[in-house]
C-alpha cells in the first residue's frame, strides 16, 4: 500500500541515559503487543532482551496501567500473557490550518483520550507552529496522565501538498511560508516521536472510514472546502497517493477559463470561486471588522439574501468539479468537510445540483453527497488513524 511520509531514524533524547534506554525497551515491547497478547518468554524472543528486562519493564507498564497479565499455558508450561490495556498505546494526532492547530491524543481502541486546539497567527512560520504543537503536546500528555512511552507515534495533517519523495511541503500550500521545509524530519527531532505526515484532505479522507460512519465504504472521497480546497481518496479501501503523493488538487481544476488568476499561477480555478477566503472577500466589502467561516455560517442559516446567492454559486461550482472527477473514480460516497460543514443542506443542494448536472447520470443518480459528522476535528482525528494504520491495528 502507499504509505504517506514518515521518518525511518529514530531520535532519542539523551540515548545513553538508563530511563532513555528504558524507554526505548519499552516501546519496543509495545510494538510487540500491538500485535496481540505474548507471554514475557515471547516478548524476550521478539526483542531480544532478557527475561528479567522484559518482566521489569511490564511490572512497570503494570503500575502505569498500560498493560495487564494473566496467567497462562505455554509449551506445557505455566507463564504470564501480558496484554496491552486500551490506553496502553496512544496516537497523537496533529491538524496544523492557515490559523489553528489541534491536537487529539486517541487510545487503541479508538477513544478521545483528550483533545484541545489553539489559533495560530495568520501567516505564521513552520517553526511557530512546531514549536505550539510541541507544548500542546506536552501539555495533553501531562494533563491526562498519559506516560511518553505509551506514545506509538504522532499522525500530522498539513494544508498543502507534501512531496512523499522528499517529505517536503511543496508549492501550492496554503502555508507558503511552510513551503520547502521537510516537516517530516523537523517534527520529528521536534517530538522526539516516530512521525508520520500527510495532507489533511487525504487525513480526512481516512477519518471517514474509521472513526465516521463509513467504515464499509471501499470508494470515498473527501472535500474539504476552507482556505483552499483540496479532496482526499480512498480508493478500493486504500488511501491513494499517485506517483509522488500530490493527489487531490480539485481547487486547482479550471472552472472559469478567464476567471481570476489563482495563487497557483492558473486562471478560473475552483478556489477562486468557491474557497471561504472567496466567499469572505465577496460578503465583506464594505465592512469594517473582516468576516470568519462562522459568520458566513450563522448568516447562512439566518437567510441573508447575498450569503446565500454566494454560496448557492460556490455550491454549484464545485459540483461541477465533482461531476468530472465523479466520472473518472465512480465514488460510493462524497463526504463534504471543512468550516462550513455548518450549512448543511444550504450547500449540499447547490454541490448535488452540479453534481448531478455534469456527472453521467448513472454515477449522478447513485453517488451518495454528505456533509462530514466529525466537524472541525475529522483531520487531527484522521492523523491518529495513520498512526495505528501503520501499527498494523484496524478499528473493529
Amino acid at each position: 500500500m502507499p504509505s504517506p511520509t514518515r521518518s525511518t531514524r529514530s531520535r532519542t533524547k539523551n540515548p545513553g541515559s538508563q530511563s532513555a534506554l528504558r524507554h526505548l525497551n519499552q516501546q519496543r515491547i509495545i510494538e510487540c503487543l500491538l500485535a496481540g497478547p505474548s507471554t514475557q518468554a515471547e516478548l524476550a524472543r521478539q526483542t531480544g532482551l532478557s527475561t528479567a528486562t522484559v518482566s521489569n519493564i511490564v511490572k512497570i507498564m503494570q503500575d502505569a496501567g498500560l498493560a495487564s497479565t494473566e496467567p497462562t499455558t505455554s509449551s506445557g508450561r505455566r507463564a504470564l500473557n501480558v496484554r496491552l490495556n486500551s490506553n496502553g498505546a496512544v496516537a497523537v494526532g496533529i491538524d496544523f490550518g492557515r490559523r489553528h492547530l489541534r491536537v487529539v491524543l486517541a487510545s487503541l481502541s479508538y477513544h478521545v483520550i483528550a483533545e484541545e486546539s489553539v489559533l495560530l497567527p495568520l501567516g505564521h512560520q513552520a517553526e511557530e507552529g512546531i514549536t505550539a504543537a510541541v507544548g500542546l503536546v506536552d501539555r495533553l500528555l501531562d494533563s491526562s496522565g498519559v506516560e511518553r512511552s505509551a506514545v506509538v507515534g504522532a499522525g500530522v495533517g498539513i494544508p498543502g501538498p507534501i512531496d512523499r519523495r522528499t517529505g517536503t511541503v511543496a508549492q501550492g500550500a496554503i502555508l507558503p511560508e511552510w513551503v520547502g521545509i521537510n516537516i517530516l524530519e523537523r517534527l520529528e527531532e521536534a517530538l522526539d516521536l516516530p512521525v508520520f505526515v500527510d495532507n489533511d484532505a487525504n487525513l480526512g479522507a481516512l477519518s471517514e472510514v474509521t472513526w465516521g460512519p463509513h467504515t464499509g465504504i471501499s470508494n470515498l472521497m473527501f472535500l474539504k472546502i476552507g482556505s483552499g480546497i483540496g479532496a482526499g481518496l480512498i480508493l478500493n479501501g486504500m488511501p491513494y497517493y499517485g506517483n509522488v503523493g500530490i493527489t487531490g488538487e480539485i481547487g486547482h481544476a479550471t472552472i472559469h477559463e478567464h476567471g481570476l488568476v489563482c495563487r497557483c499561477g492558473n486562471r478560473g480555478c475552483l478556489e477562486t470561486i468557491a474557497s471561504t477566503t472567496t466567499m469572505i472577500e465577496l460578503l465583506g466589502r464594505g465592512d469594517d471588522a473582516p468576516l470568519t467561516p462562522e459568520d458566513i455560517v450563522r448568516k447562512a442559516l439566518a437567510r441573508d439574501s447575498a450569503t446565500l446567492r454566494v454560496v448557492d454559486d460556490a455550491g454549484l461550482a464545485v459540483g461541477r468539479a465533482l461531476g468530472n472527477v465523479a466520472n473518472l473514480i465512480n465514488p460510493e460516497v462524497i463526504v463534504v468537510g471543512g468550516p462550513l460543514a455548518g450549512l448543511g443542506e444550504l450547500l449540499l443542494d447547490p454541490i448535488r445540483r452540479g453534481l448531478v448536472r455534469h456527472a453521467v447520470p448513472v454515477i449522478g443518480e447513485t453517488t451518495t453527497l454528505t456533509m462530514s459528522s466529525l466537524g472541525d476535528r475529522a483531520e487531527a482525528l484522521g492523523a491518529t488513524a495513520l498512526v495505528f494504520q501503520h501499527a498494523g491495528i484496524r478499528r473493529n
